[in-house]
């Protein structure tokens, strides 16, 4: 509680009285209507708010290659089954809303063409009926520094000589386009020139004095530049800059002087009364306004006087009360006031609307800066800090509200990083937000670049000829002191440095031609002076030209390729490239090999039956086979079977015969598998793999059989018994039939 004395007088008392009356009984009015229960009129209770989200922000001129998340609309009325829908300035177009109330942004904006938009939310369940009565919010579209401060206007003022010492003399104001409560749109004010005689106040552009010494009749005018830069005038802050001409009006502070020490009149004894004798000229510094000189007669004389202008004065007014007042006893001209301040529940308060600091880059920073907040209730309930951007490569501690970095920061990407620290009150309290701008302080962390068009020699340039002029180019925001040198001294060509940042190449000496086969090739070392200082080696080409008088090239040598590199620096690149190629042959011829004695390994060629698909000529053949063996060999999956028709069916078959033509057909079959060299026999199929050592019975291929000349003797198949005796028969030698037979 606090009592606040008030004193008037007059009728502003009675007015004042009445101002109180009215305001303390509409003041018990409304502490009366907050007590329902003196009521007897219906009770209206406030409907709870079941919209919960949070300020939404977005920050302009952001690409949007895809679109991006801002933030979520919240309700307690929100489940499975429930869905947003948005409706406004940019509704479903440039925002956009998914089924879990997430916002994404689809489009780039500028905040100086709209900082805000208005738009509403409704909650829908299933079946398309309204869960969540409509509820606005607002999307703030935050700022960059992507405007420079703008003088509107010119400027001109005047100051009256002698003035004192900090006397104001004109307020120069820009405006910038940017948010004003950023540090992107504050302008500080500095001058270029005039600062001899004038100040000007940073933050408020005032010009004022400096001494108050100005004498209008020594110097009558002064001309000031005044800049103005945005980023409160850090160097990387944008500019403008303006001329305001102050003039120096004159006061009265020359005394009037005759021009002579004495005057001789002569005067007609005749003249009348009222004319002029002469003039008597006066001498003033002044401007003729402030020549006003009182000129007298001493002592005064009854034939002569002296004229001068009307005399200038002012009459001094008074506008008081009617006397005698009517209330002269009684008035009360004092009364206390008493006002109770009702405690409401309040959202956190930061210390400052916005916070700004400054990173170096490149660095890792434990202690940027502190980010507070308070809550001003009397609970005074503990803050808890959080940064809603999880990408975002600042952090704070949760507690102290101390910011830190979370990786390093690169000027050269981003030069300014913008985000929202939270503060809520702990547990589950309110919570508020404030923005927090980082600007990346530059260091000198990238290397010169040379910037050149193209260089060429004639063939008639002469000794001493600048056949070309290099600059250099630099990531990093400083003021470069570029200095060229030649990296190896050269018998054609020197670098001069013009110390403004460039240098000229200059012949040593002339007689270059087209015919000649060399390449001319320069390397430029390049420091840009900066602290450390940074330096570049560059490959510069240089073709030889057949050009006209004028130095204008008609034919040219091709050149090599300018390089961002030094040759040396390439040689290491070479060699490694080659080692690796080397070393993955080796490795393929290795892993070649390996293939190959594993293969070799399995290639020892023996003949085994796999499968048995026709019976031959007589069905006695089957007696010489175990078909249960080779029809499980088949089923096993252990040998493949081949797609299509089966080669036996490719063979030509001979007609049917009887059992005594047995011998007629086994010899027509064997006759045809001694002349076909790309078939097996029909009816059996062979595929060449380990048959094993200890087999007894060998290959029963025919490939290597013929009609004559074969060593084999097939008698002991008379000695396996009677299931080998058709074989023994077929294959066995008939003496009958000599050397003629083809057994």
């Amino acid at each position: 509680f606090s009592a606040i004395p008030l004193q008037m007088t007059g009728p502003e008392m009675w007015m004042g009285l009445f101002a109180l009356a009215v305001t303390l009984s509409l003041t018990m009015a409304e502490h009366v209507d907050q007590r329902p229960a003196l009521q007897t009129s219906p009770v209206l209770h406030r409907h709870k708010r079941e919209w919960l989200w949070n300020n939404l922000y977005v920050e302009e001129e952001r690409p949007t290659n895809k679109q991006y998340y801002i933030g979520k609309l919240k309700s307690t009325k929100s489940g499975d089954g429930t869905h947003y829908v948005i409706k406004g300035e940019g509704a479903n177009t440039i925002f956009k809303v998914d089924e879990k109330g997430h916002i994404y942004v689809t489009e780039r904006l500028d905040r100086e063409e709209k900082s805000k938009y208005l738009l509403s939310a409704k909650l829908f369940d299933t079946s398309n009926i309204l869960v969540e009565k409509v509820e606005e919010f607002v999307i703030l579209v935050t700022d960059i520094n992507d405007n420079d401060p703008v003088f509107t206007k010119s400027f001109n003022a005047s100051i009256k000589e002698r003035s004192k010492s900090g006397t104001k003399v004109i307020e120069v104001t820009a405006t910038d386009a940017d948010d004003p409560t950023t540090a992107n749109g504050e302008l500080a004010y500095t001058l270029l020139e005039g600062g001899d005689f004038f100040n000007i106040d940073n933050t408020t552009g005032i010009i004022t004095t400096k001494y108050d010494n100005l004498d209008r009749e020594t110097q009558s005018s002064y001309v000031v530049v005044v800049q103005a830069q945005d980023l409160r005038g850090l160097k990387q802050g944008g500019t403008a800059t303006t001329s305001v001409t102050i003039a120096v009006s004159d006061i009265n502070d020359n005394i009037a002087t005759f021009t002579k020490r004495s005057y001789v009149f002569s005067v007609k004894e005749d003249m009348k009364r009222g004319q002029r004798i002469d003039t008597i000229v006066l001498e003033d510094r002044d401007e003729i306004q402030n020549k006003d000189p009182i000129v007298t007669i001493e002592p005064p004389s009854d034939t002569f006087e002296m004229e001068r202008s009307q005399n200038k004065d002012g009459n001094l007014m008074e506008n008081h009360l009617q006397s005698p007042v009517d209330n002269k006893d009684n008035p009360v001209i004092k009364a206390q006031v008493t006002i109770q301040v009702l405690d409401v529940d309040e959202q956190p308060e930061f210390s400052k609307s916005i916070y700004n600091f400054n990173v170096i880059e490149e660095i890792m920073v434990n202690n940027i800066g502190v980010v507070s907040a308070r809550d001003p209730d009397k609970a005074n309930k503990a803050i808890r800090y959080s940064i809603e951007d999880k990408d975002s490569p600042i952090g704070i501690n949760p507690i102290t509200g101390q910011l830190f970095t979370v990786r390093k920061l690169d000027r050269e990407l981003v030069a300014n990083h913008m985000f929202q620290v939270k503060a809520k009150e702990e547990p589950n309290g309110l919570e508020s937000f404030v923005n927090v701008n980082i600007l990346v302080i530059d260091i000198n962390d990238n290397k010169p670049e040379l910037s050149i068009e193209e260089i060429f020699v004639c063939e008639n340039d002469m000794a001493g000829t600048v056949i070309g002029t290099i600059s250099a180019t630099d990531k990093d925001y400083n003021l470069p002191a570029f200095s060229f040198t030649l990296v190896k001294p050269n018998g054609n060509f020197s670098v001069v440095d013009n110390n403004d940042n460039t240098s000229n190449i200059v012949l040593k000496h002339g007689g270059f031609s087209l015919e000649d086969s060399r390449d001319y090739v320069i390397e430029i070392g390049i420091s840009d002076g900066g602290r450390p200082p940074m330096s570049s080696i560059t490959t510069l080409p240089i073709k030889v030209c057949r050009c006209d008088n004028k130095r204008i090239h008609t034919q040219c040598k091709a050149a090599q390729l300018k390089m961002g590199v030094g040759v040396y620096t390439l040689i290491p690149i070479l060699c490694i490239l080659t080692i690796l190629i080397i070393v993955i042959l080796i490795a393929m011829r290795k892993r070649h090999q390996k293939d190959s004695l594993v293969t070799l390994g399995k290639s020892e060629i023996h003949e085994q039956l796999v499968t048995y698909d026709e019976e031959g000529g007589g069905e006695m053949d089957t007696n010489g086979y175990d078909v249960s063996i080779l029809t499980s060999a088949r089923n096993d999956g252990s040998m493949s079977m081949r797609q299509g028709p089966s080669l036996y069916a490719m063979v030509k078959k001979p007609p049917t015969a009887c059992k005594g033509d047995m011998a007629v057909m086994i010899e027509v079959k064997k006759d045809e598998a001694d002349h076909d060299r790309d078939g097996i026999p029909y009816d059996t199929l062979h595929i060449y793999g380990y048959e094993g050592p200890e087999s007894l019975a060998g290959s029963l291929s025919s490939l290597d059989s013929s009609s004559t000349g074969s060593s084999l003797d097939y008698d002991f198949l008379n000695d396996w018994g009677p299931r080998f005796k058709t074989l023994a028969e077929l294959y066995g030698v008939d003496g009958s039939e000599g050397s003629d037979s083809l057994y």
